[in-house]
């Protein structure tokens, strides 16, 4: 199972030969392909020959690359993820309105659900309790807007009243670059099970590519929430990112197991599909943290 995170921070040059990637510098670094999880191209130094990239596709590692201010910018998805995708597809075009709504519904709750967990750890009881309501209120589809109002409670919580998910700082600058991570993740899930991330079961922004990511993404988000709340970054420079990275490598409990987060993910993203096709929301698969 492949668990290495691989982040390029130089001026270096990447090929590919004899199921390795070579990491050429001063000296040579070798890395077997099978154990690469997440490769995050951060410097725009970097040259990649296109062999590399093909064997990288073929492999489904998520590829990430960076711009001029190593913040993610896109990412590497290959065309074919599963050897039935047209029929996956087909099946996605088809999903009802009714089957999508009680899978939306679910993610939504569990989100909000371990938001007030997360507050209830800080003894904001206050705030946890006023989830708690917001979670019994929630509608089929989410109609009235629960999770918007959730969130306004649980960030102001989190990093004060005047806090504002539109301000340009470093705790914001934290919280984008760790879900874009997760984000990456989920697609990558997305698209190795043969579906289409631009057909979302909530989301359906004409100009996201990543409609069905962003609505499957939500229950991790806590994941970076949690992170960026115990470091509060008065900065966000390589160090601190490296920080944010590593919570793919953190273990949660899923399906009664012991899992890097990198793996809940997958586990996850499975049982949704699962259950969407199935429409039977006891199919889905929600993380837990340990202890």
């Amino acid at each position: 199972m492949s668990w290495r995170i691989v982040v390029i921070s130089n001026c270096v040059k990447l090929d590919y030969k004899m199921d390795y990637m070579f990491v050429r510098q001063d000296t040579i670094t070798k890395i077997h392909l099978s154990e690469i999880l997440l490769l995050m191209i951060e410097s725009t130094a970097v040259s990649l020959t296109a062999s590399l990239l093909c064997e990288l596709t073929k492999r489904k590692i998520k590829v990430i690359f960076c711009d001029e201010k190593r913040n993610p910018s896109s990412e590497l998805i290959g065309y074919y993820g599963s050897h039935d995708t047209s029929a996956k597809v087909r099946k996605q075009i088809q999903w009802s309105s009714e089957s999508k709504k009680l899978i939306w519904t679910e993610i939504v709750s569990e989100k909000i659900r371990n938001q007030k967990l997360f507050l209830e750890d800080l003894q904001k009881n206050e705030e946890s309790a006023l989830l708690s309501t917001y979670i019994s209120e929630i509608l089929p589809g989410d109609e009235t807007n629960r999770e918007g109002h959730a969130a306004k409670v649980y960030f102001n919580a989190l990093f004060g009243m005047k806090f504002s998910r539109t301000l340009d700082i470093p705790i914001n600058a934290a919280l984008n670059y760790g879900y874009s991570l997760i984000l990456s993740m989920v697609n990558r899930e997305i698209t190795a099970n043969g579906y289409l991330t631009q057909l979302g079961l909530f989301h359906d922004n004409m100009f996201n590519q990543f409609n069905l990511g962003s609505d499957l993404m939500e229950p991790f988000r806590i994941l970076i929430d949690r992170k960026v709340y115990q470091n509060l970054p008065d900065q966000f420079e390589h160090e601190e990112k490296m920080q944010i990275v590593d919570v793919l490598n953190e273990n949660v409990i899923i399906d009664g197991k012991r899992n890097y987060v990198s793996n809940a993910i997958k586990i996850y993203c499975r049982s949704v599909f699962d259950a969407i096709d199935e429409n039977d929301v006891s199919l889905l698969r929600f993380y837990r943290n340990e202890g």
